[in-house]
């Protein structure tokens, strides 16, 4: 007997809502929510998938319940990519790896990047010329992507950058599993989106099994995150094998850069927007820092930078949708969900809801100022996810993306150039389809008090 699930909306036989989705996944999703409420079952070549859209859904899956609830299945994708890594894995496994890396991400350790950040940072900004135009999408995952690599496992890829941010670009960007479409036929052709992914993982892979074939060589323990996981043994006493190095290294380099350089072009975009939110900052950024570099004790002393940044991550979330299948059965909305059942949410959907933010398509950073006393449920907001499988590397995240934005911001103001289509693409990440072309504008000179 099938079990009753929610109703959800219509779509062709065999197909379901296949092909309404792969159009426009975040019109799809958002349209869904407006048509059925809190929940809504949609289905894929007949196999369901139940959406679920309110706060008190995200608390039940990450925080109540979150054994109950594999990403295993959801993640195969990412898998292919990224192997058994942190966002991968599951049970015991995942809370052994998480155990290793950890201490990479302590609050005094993350606070010791800061000065590779706002290095890196500077460098980029000395090739930047004023009136140049760039796009600030790949300006910013080439330096996240340095800042990572030089942080975490102590090289630095000045030379490769190039090289590997356009690897990572073909993974992301031409995913192998969209169903009925030529992504998901299977030809390692260069002009294939399977042929342009597979390129890219070998790219990827070539660099960093050279990188642990020469730490291994050299034998010396640099303190980073890879002398952790040269050094580890798992239960038995046994040295971790090169691939499972190489998993933890991938998903690493990959998580570290994509979702700050994601949130940082966004946030450029939404300042370039919003003129009289961008000068309320930089006022900010002027009182405090009066043009020198920011520093980590800067940081508790720029509220309206947070909340910028806060803003920006709730409109356009890095992550923008998280899914789980369960290992038992459930009850939830009334309805008794079977072992094995899908399950989405989507932080595009709910940091969005109208009865939740009142202006939810509104970018407006003062609704973070404690001091309105603007109520926030808990899992209303969950850009790193949330549970003990919340980003391990948000710290790092959070003084990255703050850092960067008040060290650039003082330099340049880009500018986003006239009539230059910036459309959010859903792929692992929310990625601009097109990129962000902008052009950079001098910083206002500062006004003597």
């Amino acid at each position: 007997m099938q079990p009753v699930l929610p109703p959800g909306p219509e779509g062709l036989p065999y197909f379901g809502n296949a092909f309404q989705f792969r159009r426009d996944p975040l019109a799809f999703v958002r349209g869904a929510q407006r048509a059925f409420g809190s929940v809504a079952t949609v289905r894929f070549a007949g196999f369901p998938v139940v959406m679920f859209f309110r706060p008190e859904h995200v608390r039940y899956f990450l925080i109540e319940q979150p054994r109950n609830f594999t990403n295993r299945e959801v993640a195969r994708g990412l898998r292919r990519l990224l192997g058994d890594g942190l966002l991968t894995s599951d049970g015991e496994f995942h809370r052994q790896q998480r155990r290793l890396v950890q201490p990479a991400f302590h609050k005094r350790r993350v606070e010791s990047y800061a000065d590779i950040m706002v290095r890196h940072t500077c460098d980029m900004l000395d090739e930047w010329q004023s009136g140049a135009r760039i796009d600030i999408a790949r300006a910013m995952q080439e330096l996240t992507l340095r800042i990572v690599a030089k942080a975490l496992f102590d090289v630095d890829l000045k030379a490769e950058n190039a090289q590997l941010g356009q690897a990572f670009r073909q993974v992301i960007e031409n995913p192998t599993q969209i169903p009925w479409s030529i992504a998901s036929i299977q030809l390692d052709l260069p002009f294939t989106p399977y042929g342009k992914n597979m390129a890219g993982r070998r790219t990827l892979d070539a660099y960093v099994y050279g990188l642990i074939t020469r730490r291994r060589a050299e034998g010396r323990d640099t303190g980073d995150v890879l002398s952790m996981l040269l050094a580890a043994r798992d239960d038995d006493g046994a040295a971790f094998s090169d691939t499972q190095v190489r998993d933890q290294t991938m998903t690493l380099f990959a998580a570290g850069h994509e979702t700050t350089a994601n949130a940082l072009a966004w946030t450029f975009y939404l300042l370039s927007e919003h003129p009289a939110v961008r000068a309320k900052l930089l006022a900010e950024l002027h009182t405090v820092l009066a043009g020198r570099d920011p520093t980590v004790d800067d940081i508790a002393r720029l509220p309206y930078l947070d909340w910028v940044v806060t803003e920006s991550m709730r409109l356009y979330p890095p992550a923008w949708t998280q899914g789980r299948r369960a290992i038992e059965a459930f009850d939830l909305e009334g309805y008794t969900f079977p072992a094995g059942t899908l399950v989405l949410f989507s932080q595009w959907v709910i940091h969005r809801l109208p009865d939740v933010w009142g202006d939810p398509d509104t970018f407006r950073p003062e609704r973070w100022d404690p001091a309105r006393g603007e109520s926030i449920p808990s899992g209303a907001y969950f850009p790193f996810g949330g549970g003990p499988r919340i980003c391990i590397g948000m710290p790092f995240a959070q003084l990255e993306a703050r850092l960067l934005l008040a060290t650039i911001l003082q330099r340049y103001t880009p500018q986003l150039v006239s009539g230059f289509p910036v459309v959010p693409r859903p792929r692992v990440t929310l990625r601009p389809k097109y990129g962000i072309a902008m052009t950079l504008e001098p910083a206002p000179a500062l006004v003597p008090a």
